[in-house]
C-alpha cells in the first residue's frame, strides 16, 4: 500500500463500515421475516443471494477475461475484480441457508417428486447429494482461480517480475473455459432446476452474461467515483472509461441477443414442457416487468451506449451503469421468482429487505478485500504509456 492511495483507502473505509452496519441491521430484519414466514424468508434469500454473488463471479469472468487478451482497460479495475472473486470463499458461507432448505426451495426434492415421471427421469442429476457435491465442486475451482491469480498480483507488486504476466496468461486462458462451463452448471443448478421440468441449453451461459455485465457495471461506477482521488487520479483516462463503456454495451448485446434467442426457439416451438416458463412470466402483472426490462435493460442503454459522448463522460456513463445495476436486480427477480408465484405478482417487503442484507454484507467483504492491496497493480508495464486525457465529471 503507497502514500498515494491513503484517501482512497479512507474513503473505501468508511464505505465498508457502512455496508456492514446496513447488512447486519438487514440480516436482523431478515431474522423477523423468517420466524413469520419461513418460506418466503427462503425464497427472498435465493434470490438476493444469486444476484450478489454473481458480483462476485462477474468479477472473476472479467478477470480471466483481462489476463487472456490483455489491454489497458483492465488495468484500473483488475484490483476490483481481484477483491470481488476473494468475496465467493465468504459467499459459500451465505450458501448454507439455501443447501438447508433444498427441499423446501427446489421440487425435485419434495417427498412428492418420487411420483413425478417427469423428475424421476432425471433423478440421476437431481439429487441432493449430487447437488452437494457439485456446489463444493463449483466453490473450490471458483476459489482456486482467486487465490492464484491473486497471488500472482501480489508477486508482482512486490518484484515486478514481468514474467508474472504470462503465468497469469496461461492459466487464465483455459481458465476461462472452465470458468464458463462450471459458472453455467451452476446458474443450472440453483436456478433452471427450481423448474424441473423445463429446460433450456442456453440458460446458463445466458445467467452469466448477466452476471458479467452487472459486474461491469458496479466497477466502471466505481472507477469513476474513485478516479477523483489518488492514485486512479493519475492513471484513469477517458479512453479507459470508453473501452469499458464499450465492454458493457458488448455484454449487454449478447445479453439481449441470447434472451431473444431463447424466447423465439422456445415460443416457435410451441411445446407443452417448454411454454409454461414464459406464460408464467408474461401473465399476471409479470408481463409488465418484461416489458420494463426490455426498455431499460436493452433499449435505453443501447441507445445511450451507442452514443460517443456516453461514455468518454464520466456523469453521464455513471448513470448508465446505476440503471444497469438496478435493472439487473429486476430481471433476476423476474427469472427466479415466478417459479414460486405462479399466478400473480407480487412484491413481499423480504424481496426489498433480503437484497440490502446481503448486498450490505457482500459490500463490506468487497471493500474490506479492496483496502487490502495497493489499489492499482503499479509494477505491471501494461498499466503505463496510456493516453492522457483529463476524464469529465
Amino acid at each position: 500500500m503507497t502514500s498515494d492511495d491513503t484517501m482512497a483507502v479512507s474513503q473505501i473505509a468508511r464505505w465498508q463500515r457502512t455496508s456492514l452496519l446496513v447488512g447486519i441491521a438487514g440480516v436482523l430484519l431478515l431474522v423477523v421475516g423468517f420466524l413469520l414466514d419461513r418460506d418466503q424468508a427462503l425464497r427472498s434469500y435465493l434470490f438476493a443471494y444469486l444476484y450478489w454473488i454473481g458480483m462476485g463471479l462477474g468479477s472473476m469472468g472479467i478477470l480471466l477475461l483481462h489476463h487472456t487478451v490483455g489491454g489497458k482497460w483492465g488495468m484500473v479495475i483488475r484490483r476490483m475484480c481481484e477483491a470481488g472473486s476473494r468475496t465467493l470463499p465468504y459467499m459459500a458461507l451465505l450458501l448454507i441457508p439455501m443447501l438447508l432448505s433444498i427441499p423446501i426451495l427446489y421440487p425435485w426434492a419434495k417427498p412428492e417428486a418420487l411420483h413425478d415421471a417427469n423428475i424421476q427421469a432425471k433423478a440421476g442429476y437431481l439429487n441432493v447429494p449430487f447437488f452437494l457435491f457439485r456446489t463444493v465442486f463449483y466453490f473450490f475451482i471458483w476459489t482456486f482461480y482467486a487465490w492464484r491469480l491473486s497471488k500472482w498480483s501480489t508477486l508482482q507488486d512486490e518484484t515486478g517480475d514481468p514474467v508474472l504476466i504470462s503465468k497469469m496468461r496461461a492459466v487464465s486462458a483455459p481458465g476461462l473455459v472452465v470458468f464458463v462451463f462450471v459458472t453455467s452448471f451452476a446458474f443450472i443448478d440453483w436456478v433452471m432446476s427450481l423448474e424441473p421440468h423445463w429446460f433450456s441449453t442456453i440458460y446458463g451461459i445466458m445467467f452469466l452474461v448477466g452476471q458479467v455485465l452487472e459486474t461491469f457495471a458496479f466497477v466502471i461506477a466505481l472507477v469513476i467515483i474513485l478516479s477523483k482521488l489518488s492514485p486512479l487520479k493519475e492513471h484513469v483516462t477517458v479512453q479507459h472509461l470508453h473501452d469499458l463503456g464499450n465492454l458493457m454495451f458488448a455484454f449487454m448485446v449478447l445479453w439481449a441477443y441470447l434472451s431473444f434467442s431463447q424466447f423465439l426457439i422456445i415460443w416457435a416451438g410451441n411445446q407443452p414442457d417448454e411454454n409454461p416458463w414464459y406464460l408464467r412470466r408474461l401473465r399476471g402483472g409479470w408481463e409488465w416487468v418484461a416489458l420494463a426490462l426490455v426498455i431499460f435493460h436493452f433499449a435505453t442503454p443501447f441507445v445511450l451506449l451507442l452514443m460517443r459522448n456516453t461514455k468518454r463522460h464520466a456523469d453521464r456513463l455513471i448513470k448508465v451503469c446505476l440503471l444497469m445495476i438496478v435493472i439487473r436486480i429486476v430481471d433476476v427477480y423476474w427469472v427466479v421468482e415466478p417459479a414460486f408465484y405462479q399466478q400473480q405478482l407480487r412484491i413481499h417487503w423480504l424481496d426489498v429487505v433480503t437484497p440490502v442484507a446481503i448486498g450490505g454484507l457482500w459490500l463490506a467483504l468487497f471493500f474490506w478485500q479492496l483496502k487490502s492491496r495497493p489499489l492499482l497493480p503499479i509494477k505491471d508495464a501494461r498499466l503505463q504509456g496510456a493516453p492522457r486525457e483529463t476524464v469529465a465529471f
